[in-house]
């Protein structure tokens, strides 16, 4: 990800949820990833747990590829 990337609107954007939705999967206020986005002052906890955020979606986006593929094999064989 590249520094001048926000990264609280790329999550947001990827995940499909809002600003106050990212707030109640970090735990945090409501407005605080406003606040990071806006202010670009994003805590490196924050910043982290966002990236595994993505790389959750990434790898069930892969993993729901594979199960399909299976299911297309057995299905296929008979």
């Amino acid at each position: 990800m590249s520094e001048n990337e926000n990264i609280v609107k790329k999550t947001c954007k990827e995940l499909g949820i809002t600003q106050k939705e990212l707030a109640e999967r970090l735990g945090v206020n409501d407005g605080t990833p406003a606040q990071w986005s806006s202010k670009g002052n994003i805590p490196e906890m924050a910043q982290k747990s966002m990236e595994l955020l993505l790389e959750n979606e990434i790898l069930k986006n892969k993993l729901n590829k594979f199960k399909t593929a299976f299911t297309l094999i057995d299905e296929a064989r008979g």
